[in-house]
């Protein structure tokens, strides 16, 4: 397949993308605008983004995950289908995967600064589109848009972070100017990244603001301070232009130009709260103050809106607003949508028609209608921090926008319909998955997950679709799930950082009765059993264990106290006759507990150096066990007849092993587990030894479990993903 191919839109071939040389691959997909070059890119990404250099095997597994999440499963068994040189088929396929924490933007450009980004502006160089990015870290780098590529060395000559950035054309070459935390505004040449004359200097704070435009047909920069100054600069002389404009009364932290019947105006936000008009070329303040914001103006854009000059402005007090320049009068009421400071706008046009794009410290892009005042369609998520920077830029002929967190990570937008990456990504969680467990509901095999954002939801396991929509009644993280049956019928019991433990029948979408209650703390571990004939939930918190009658929703016996510190996990099995629970805590112990005695059996079984995270229990060559994982990264197996560990721990995570579940494939018992380092290790438990390659995730491993039919769930980050061997 060749670039032209690409952006025809035609299918990638899954074996490129799987075997080609990445430099190769990127190559290509940069040239392929179209849904489908969109989509495979997106989904090659992930690849490129681990802090490892992985195999074509590993890179094989890892797009077909990617593709799933996209919704596109017919590729995702296609890229799984492509043979590798010198390695196995692949022993897993992916089902299915939800997507919510896709990033659908058309490039993202990790850049570099070693600390929090605050400024972006673009330009034209060569004829390519260019985003200048600046930061706390003093540097300042240039990015081809096109290619997401680094060009240059960074600019680098500031003693103080890059806080603003804009960009013009000085006698007929491309420069930026960076105004800086040492009170200086520094003119660079693009094409060759030096510094062009002296550093303009004459404030007497930082230059947190920018602006270029054009007075009496000389390209000028309008500068503002922490010294409530507002400065105009020849680019030319590099001299200032007549006295600064003063009138805040506060660091004045924005800056935009316009043209104002005709003659060129500058428009300020400061930290007072107000918005001003300056005429440029007599150096007055137009009018009164713009008022109305209720703290600190961050943001400040301008444009034309039917036929009238008009700026708009971002804040602290969350709002965005729209000031008719001609009249000095705020039009309509505040657009707000915000959870959090306003800190960038910018005016483009969509589809022909102008639009405002606002960003801040919620992590989200808002599009609003400055005509109507209203916002255009759900904000646009996919920002990991707070978004410092708006600007926009032209690709392939469309506007696109240009978005900097305070992360370092660049994301291009195309926000007109259908400008997004293409695909379909199921949805659930939008936080963390933290726990997961299988059952069968009405003859259909579900998985049941809880997670960060208080719910607990149950998924189809064959169509990937949730079952009903999220239960909710939980006030804080959901952190365990189990199942189990009670009086005939399947139920779920969940467990909170509310302190609570509640019951969910998953085929009518109701709690079951009230909330068991008792825990002083976060329940953090929830298991099911049979205890003396009665179905009981036995759960984890700060320091204790309980056990609960799920008939009578009652306490059953006193807690049982031993660990001197949160009971992350506890699993139960029968040892010699009798029921036992085995827990795992942040004392780094693993103990056992006899249920119908309640009462610790035996001393506790040490060996992790760190908290433990996770426990499952199996029986291994007639002998029952548990796997106990941790915070030292080793998986343990523990002989629960004798309290003595089996063998050496099993080594491979390099981070916390946060999951663990147990199974038997093909007759051998076999335990799943999953951490923080992205990865699903599969180890035989009678040989000691892992069963094939770890599968890679993106994002850490949080929960997992093992379907009856064999089905590997997966939480990684806030999603889910169904494995099923081939």
């Amino acid at each position: 397949m060749n670039g032209s191919e690409a952006a025809a839109g035609r299918p990638v071939d899954p074996g490129f993308l799987v075997t080609a040389d990445p430099g190769s691959v990127a190559a290509v997909l940069d040239a392929a605008p179209g849904p489908a070059g969109r989509l495979a890119a997106a989904v090659y990404r992930v690849s490129t983004g681990l802090p490892r250099e992985v195999t074509a095997g590993e890179r094989r597994q890892l797009l077909a995950l990617e593709a799933a999440r996209y919704g596109e499963r017919e590729l995702s068994a296609r890229i799984t289908a492509v043979p590798v040189a010198g390695e196995p088929a692949a022993r897993w396929g992916v089902e299915w995967a939800t997507g919510s924490q896709l990033d659908r933007c058309l490039r993202r450009i990790p850049t570099g600064h070693t600390d929090a980004l605050l400024a972006v502006a673009t330009a034209v160089l060569d004829g390519r589109p260019v985003a200048v990015t600046g930061g706390t870290d003093r540097a300042v780098r240039v990015w081809d848009l096109t290619t997401g590529r680094q060009i240059g060395r960074p600019l680098a000559a500031h003693t103080g972070e890059a806080c603003a950035v804009a960009t013009a054309v000085v006698d007929g070459r491309p420069v930026a100017l960076v105004g800086s935390g040492d009170r200086t505004v520094r003119v660079w040449d693009l094409t060759t990244c030096e510094q062009t004359g002296r550093p303009l200097t004459g404030h007497g704070a930082a230059v947190p603001a920018v602006a270029t435009t054009l007075l009496d047909g000389r390209p000028v920069a309008v500068t503002s301070g922490g010294d409530e100054a507002v400065r105009v600069w020849d680019l030319s002389t590099r001299e200032q232009i007549g006295e600064p404009l003063m009138g805040h009364e506060d660091a004045v932290c924005a800056v935009a130009t316009a043209v104002l019947d005709g003659r060129p105006v500058a428009v300020t936000g400061s930290h007072d709260g107000t918005v001003r008009v300056w005429d440029l070329t007599t150096r007055e303040q137009i009018g009164e103050p713009l008022t109305g914001h209720e703290d600190a103006v961050r943001a400040v854009a301008t444009a034309v809106v039917d036929g009238r000059p008009v700026a708009v402005t971002g804040s602290h007090d969350e709002t965005v607003r729209i000031w008719d320049l001609t009249t000095g009068r705020q039009i309509g009421q505040p657009l707000t949508g915000h959870d959090g400071w306003v800190l960038s706008v910018v005016t483009t046009t969509i589809d022909g028609r102008p639009r405002i794009v606002s960003a801040g410290e919620d992590r989200t892009l808002q599009v609003w209608d400055p005509a109507t005042g209203r916002r255009v369609g759900e904000p646009v998520t996919g920002h990991d921090d707070k978004v410092r920077a708006v600007t926009t830029a032209l690709l392939d002929g469309r506007p696109h926008v240009v978005a900097g967190s305070q992360d370092g990570v660049v994301r291009v937008w195309d926000l007109a319909p259908g400008g997004q990456v293409a695909g379909e990504p199921p949805t659930g969680h939008t936080g963390r998955v933290a726990a997961v467990a299988t059952a069968v509901v009405d003859g259909r095999p579900v998985a049941v997950t809880g997670g960060y954002d208080e719910t607990v939801r149950v998924w189809d396991l064959a169509t990937g679709r949730q079952a009903g929509g999220p239960l909710t009644g939980h006030s804080g993280d959901v952190n365990a799930v189990a199942v189990t049956a009670v009086e005939g019928r399947l139920v779920a019991v969940s467990g909170g950082d509310d302190d609570t433990v509640r019951v969910w029948d998953p085929a009518t979408h109701e709690q079951i009765g009230e909330p068991l209650t008792g825990h002083t703390s976060w329940v953090l571990a929830v298991a099911t059993a049979v205890l003396d004939g009665r179905p009981v939930a036995v759960t984890g918190s700060f320091d204790d264990v309980r056990v609960w009658d799920l008939v009578t929703g009652r306490q059953v016996g006193e807690p049982l106290t031993g660990h001197s510190g949160d009971v992350n996990a506890v699993a139960v099995t029968a040892v010699e006759g009798r029921l036992v629970a085995v827990t795992g805590g942040d004392d780094g112990t693993v103990r056992v507990w006899d249920l119908l005695a309640g009462r610790q059996v035996g001393e506790p079984l040490t060996g992790h150096n760190s908290p433990v995270y996770a426990v499952a229990t199996a029986v291994v060559d007639g002998r029952p066990v548990a796997v106990t994982g941790g915070g030292d990264g080793r998986v343990r197996v523990w002989d629960l007849a004798t309290g003595r560990q089996v063998g050496e721990p099993l080594t491979g995570h390099t981070g916390d092993v946060n999951a663990v579940a147990t199974a038997v494939v093909e007759g051998r018992a076999v335990a799943v587990t999953g951490g923080d380092d992205g990865t699903v290790r599969v180890w035989d438990l009678a040989t000691g030894r892992q069963a094939g390659p770890e599968l890679l995730f993106p994002l850490p491993v949080y929960a997992v479990a093992v379907a009856p039919d064999g089905r590997l769930v997966v939480g990684f980050g806030w999603e889910v993903a169904v494995l099923a061997r081939r």
